[in-house]
């Protein structure tokens, strides 16, 4: 049965990003720019803080790897829900090229809910590269303008993390987390117990 000893001090940093949403909500209705990229930026840092703690204390676990992939995933959609509020104009103009983008994050979330019956937590360095631009952009978006140079790199890593995280769908039978890309998962001894149990 689960209480509030069985979390963590890293659970409660994706707790935060999890109860922070409907504030930063809150403040784009109120048309709150700067506060909200503020609290944004705060969201953001207890997501690197999270991760150093879990491994520096060597408490990770696949319960707080949900609750990170979880508070990773609520926190970038009230970011592009600031940005589109904030920077209407722009995201118009390259409606396009960010469709491009995410429909295929939309094709692996479905592919992961049938599979799994849940969100992929893989966490492997192409995704954690691809948050760190996803949220560089957003705020260096929120806080000065728009870089285009800033955008198109993030699109792209973010179009190659997809495509890796449905790739890793398609290897993985059963749900796994902390997989740092193809090459590792090819040599993960997880994978080949299910291969050899076929």
């Amino acid at each position: 049965m689960l209480t509030f000893k069985n979390f963590n001090i890293a659970d409660w940093f994706s707790f935060y990003r999890i109860a922070a949403a409907p504030v930063l909500l809150g403040l784009i209705l109120l048309d709150v720019r700067l506060i909200f990229t503020w609290l944004l930026l705060i969201s953001y840092l207890t997501d690197a803080i999270d991760g150093f703690l879990a491994r520096r204390l060597n408490i990770a676990s696949p319960r707080g790897s949900q609750l990170d992939s979880f508070g990773d995933q609520i926190t970038l959609i009230i970011g592009l829900i600031g940005l589109f509020y904030f920077e209407t104009e722009f995201i118009i103009t390259h409606i396009i090229l960010i469709l491009i983008a995410f429909i295929p994050y939309v094709i692996q979330m479905i592919l992961a809910y049938i599979k799994y019956g849940k969100a992929t937590s893989f966490h492997t360095y192409l995704a954690k590269l691809s948050a760190v631009m996803q949220s560089i952009f957003i705020l260096w978006s929120l806080f000065f303008y728009p870089n285009l140079t800033l955008f198109y790199v993030m699109i792209i890593i973010g179009i190659l993390e997809t495509v890796e995280e449905i790739t890793l769908i398609f290897l993985y039978k059963d749900w796994a987390s902390d997989v740092k890309g193809i090459y590792w998962a090819l040599q993960d001894k997880r994978r080949m117990r299910n291969e050899l149990s076929k």
